[in-house]
């Protein structure tokens, strides 16, 4: 395989997140120096930067008060996302339509 070819085959963590997206499958990553467990609801654009909106369920080795609920994050900033066996989560308050996203391209 050429190193073209080998760059095109590792996915990107947009793709990853999209995958999670329409898989309906939970993604381990890390965000902000701590390993989180995410499931991705909605992905799209903020001013210009790809912005995705979670449901958190787990934040990984820190302790946390609350570590559930929803989350909006800039995907620039998500280091190491793999789609994961965790149980997928959600909440019965979920709408794709929030202010964190201004451009949706994918939403549950």
């Amino acid at each position: 395989m050429t190193a073209a070819a080998e760059t095109l085959a590792i996915p990107t963590t947009w793709g990853v997140l999209h995958a999670g997206l329409e898989q309906r499958r939970p993604i381990r990553a890390s965000y902000h120096g701590r390993l989180r467990v995410i499931c991705p609801h909605a992905i799209g654009w903020k001013n210009g930067r790809a912005k995705v909106l979670v449901f958190q369920t787990a934040v990984i080795g820190a302790p946390s008060s609350d570590p559930f609920g929803w989350r909006l994050m800039f995907v620039d900033e998500i280091e190491d996302a793999v789609i994961s066996d965790d149980h997928w989560r959600t909440a019965d308050n979920y709408t794709p339509h929030t202010t964190g996203i201004d451009t949706l391209s994918a939403a549950i």
